[in-house]
């Protein structure tokens, strides 16, 4: 009798338990106030960029004369700043109150905005582009880390997949508006001026959210290890194999389509079928990453994404071209968040910065990589040859993840 009450006594204990952590769970909103905000700062952030993008190289040839390879170099500053700010970026998240790296990052980001329209010259232009990388690599590390903070713990992974959907709806539709206001005006000027007013919005968004403080941290002494997160070095080579695909795909998409499949004008519908492969992909990955399964949802992201490449590569037709987007982007949608999940997984709850930076870092070299060296392929061999050294780069990533970096992983995960 005293054992069959004790034993009913441990299962109503066990139920209660489990009722409790169902519950909790379920009160854990997922979009609460300071997420949502800092969510709309993400989108506003990666709208006022690709709202000027696609029109600074006509910008530049029509109020300075630039050609071609100057306009090329002109832009590539941004980029290069922005690669090298970002480890930093990642160690002053961690070390200093992240809510002002957030802000200084932010609103630097909107200042210099007003540098485009009142350069005179070319020389000037390409200082403030190079400048204006700089408070980018900082802010998309800083927001992200920030995200990641006031989410609750038990939404974190489902979170990271959505954050992503910010700056993909983004840089899905603000080029297309950015075309059609300068369609309808004519004017740089309304452009430069609406990038001013979405960023100090950004801004703004960003400055209404509430932090915890958190505890003094003490400053480590300077490492290698507080810029990269080195135990993250195998997904790190893993992401770079796969920005550098993309960054040939993408760079080379619309020559490519002109020369040889003689499509003038669907490199927005391209890169618009590749944004909804992203937003699909990221919508229904959000519930697997929520329930935990971090390397299945990188596994079947990195084997779709390859399909995608191959298929690009193989087809050399409208099929081929719009497909291979599509199925892309659902790969990607389901490799980036994973990948950011297992870095983060990685790293202590003290290193959420430098696990953000990393990612970003081996991202930005493998696509600049990418873009260099498809050049140099496509210019003596042909696109074709660029596109197999694209494929074999995003295969060897793929092979390097299944049998090293997950295996890796799951047996160094932190949480």
């Amino acid at each position: 009798m005293c054992i069959q009450i004790l034993r009913t006594t441990q299962d109503d204990t066990l139920q209660i338990l489990s009722k409790s952590k169902l519950m909790n769970n379920i009160t854990e909103r997922l979009w609460n106030r300071n997420y949502t905000q800092v969510w709309i700062a993400n989108f506003l952030l990666y709208f006022s960029f690709m709202l000027l993008t696609p029109l600074f190289p006509l910008y530049l040839s029509d109020t300075f004369g630039a050609d071609k390879q100057m306009i090329g170099i002109v832009l590539a500053g941004y980029t290069l700043t922005a690669l090298l700010v970002r480890p930093f970026s990642g160690y002053l998240v961690d070390c200093y109150p992240r809510r002002m790296v957030l802000l200084v990052s932010f609103l630097l980001f909107c200042i210099l905005f007003i540098g485009y329209p009142l350069s005179g010259s070319l020389l000037m232009f390409a200082i403030i582009r190079t400048l204006h990388g700089a408070p980018f690599g900082a802010a998309t590390v800083s927001n992200s880390t920030v995200a990641i903070d006031v989410l609750a713990s038990s939404r974190r992974a489902e979170g990271i997949g959505y954050y992503g959907l910010s700056n993909n709806v983004a840089t899905a539709i603000s080029p297309s508006i950015a075309l059609l206001i300068y369609g309808m005006t004519g004017s740089y000027e309304v452009l430069f001026l609406l990038a001013i007013l979405i960023s100090g919005l950004a801004f703004y968004c960003n400055y209404t959210v509430k932090l915890t403080s958190r505890p003094p941290v003490k400053r480590p002494p300077l490492s290698l290890d507080r810029f990269i997160l080195l135990k993250a070095w195998r997904q790190g080579v893993c992401i770079a194999c796969f920005g550098f695909a993309y960054g040939i795909i993408s760079t080379y998409i619309a020559i490519y389509g002109k020369e040889e499949l003689n499509i003038t004008g669907g490199t927005g519908l391209f890169f618009m079928l590749l944004s909804i492969g992203l937003i699909l992909s990221r919508l229904m990955g959000g519930r697997t990453l929520r329930q935990g399964k971090i390397t299945q949802n990188a596994t079947v992201g990195v084997l779709i994404s390859l399909i995608g490449y191959l298929l690009f590569a193989t087809l050399p037709n409208y099929w081929g071209y719009y497909g291979a987007a599509f199925i892309i982007g659902l790969g990607n949608g389901h490799l980036f968040p994973a990948f950011q999940t297992m870095f983060l997984n990685l790293a202590t709850n003290d290193q959420r910065g430098t696990a953000n930076s990393t990612l970003y870092v081996a991202w930005d070299s493998g696509a600049g990589l990418g873009v260099l060296l498809g050049g140099m392929v496509s210019e003596h061999w042909g696109y074709h040859a660029a596109f197999a050294v694209m494929c074999l780069a995003n295969a060897f990533g793929v092979s390097f993840y299944l049998f090293r970096a997950k295996a890796y992983f799951l047996s160094h995960k932190l949480r």
